[in-house]
């Protein structure tokens, strides 16, 4: 009985000491998320109006998944940007359109992701639709993915125009058959926006905004795009016809990182 006093002692020590220990270890505390300087706003507090239908948070885009830093469905831009924004949406809503953003600010680790995704040759699941012309052993050559984006800076947005009174958009299923983003309106991802010739993030030539091919009212309705944003103060990217840059841009060599959600620039 002696022993087994002493065994329990001895036990008892060891187990305080072990407690003792641990209490007086650090806590690893985790990193907390960067906030977006106060530069940045949701683009719906300063203008509701304007229809948001932010890919990069679900599946429906060139990857298939939702994309890292996308952690709700918000645009955030410069405030400038946002700004300038409004006034075409103004001007727009007299004329019987809205504009329809896809994409605003853009973290740096979502760019990372692409950057991944397309080292990735084996992964095609989204080919049909997004870059059915395209090798993706090319996408770094063709220009269509790079290790930074203007879209971190915070003054560029991808967009398009929907004829008012919009119609609701089409649903994505995941594991629908793929439709080329460059076939005839009718026939490709019922996007409820005017018809540009191709869909958005459309990995082909015909995204170019200029594109001699993109004729009639196709063309009409990006050359409408175009003069609309450019009046407002935004500058096209020559190969994107939904890309826009507000200038100057108010971090022209900054690229961030915080994460695409309400409370990145909530008080803002």
């Amino acid at each position: 009985m002696t022993g087994l006093v002493s065994t329990l002692r001895v036990l008892a020590v060891a187990a305080a000491t072990l407690l003792a220990v641990t209490a007086a270890a650090p806590v690893a505390q985790a990193e907390p998320e960067p906030k977006a300087p106060e530069e940045f706003v949701a683009l719906r507090s300063l203008d509701p109006t304007i229809i948001q239908e932010m890919r990069y948070p679900t599946a429906h885009n060139f990857m298939g998944v939702p994309v890292d830093g996308y952690r709700q469905p918000v645009c955030i831009l410069t405030r400038p940007a946002a700004r300038a924004l409004h006034r075409a949406q103004t001007r727009l809503l007299k004329q019987g359109y809205s504009l329809k953003v896809y994409d605003c600010y853009r973290p740096q680790r979502a760019v990372d992701h692409f950057v991944r995704w397309a080292k990735d040759l084996d992964d095609e699941t989204m080919k049909g639709e997004f870059y059915p012309r395209v090798d993706k052993a090319q996408l770094f050559a063709g220009g269509y993915i790079a290790g930074k984006s203007g879209h971190s800076r915070g003054s560029t947005v991808d967009l398009t125009l929907v004829k008012l009174p919009a119609a609701p958009t089409g649903r994505y299923l995941p594991g629908q058959k793929p439709v080329p983003c460059y076939a005839p309106e009718a026939d490709r991802f019922p996007d409820n926006s005017v018809d540009m010739g191709t869909g958005y993030d459309c990995f082909d030539t015909l995204s170019h905004t200029d594109d001699p091919r993109i004729q009639g009212t196709q063309r009409a309705n990006r050359q409408f795009l175009k003069k609309t944003l450019t009046d407002a103060g935004f500058v096209n990217l020559a190969e994107e016809w939904w890309h826009y840059t507000f200038k100057p841009e108010l971090f022209p060599d900054t690229y961030f990182d915080f994460p695409v959600a309400r409370r990145s620039v909530a008080g803002h």
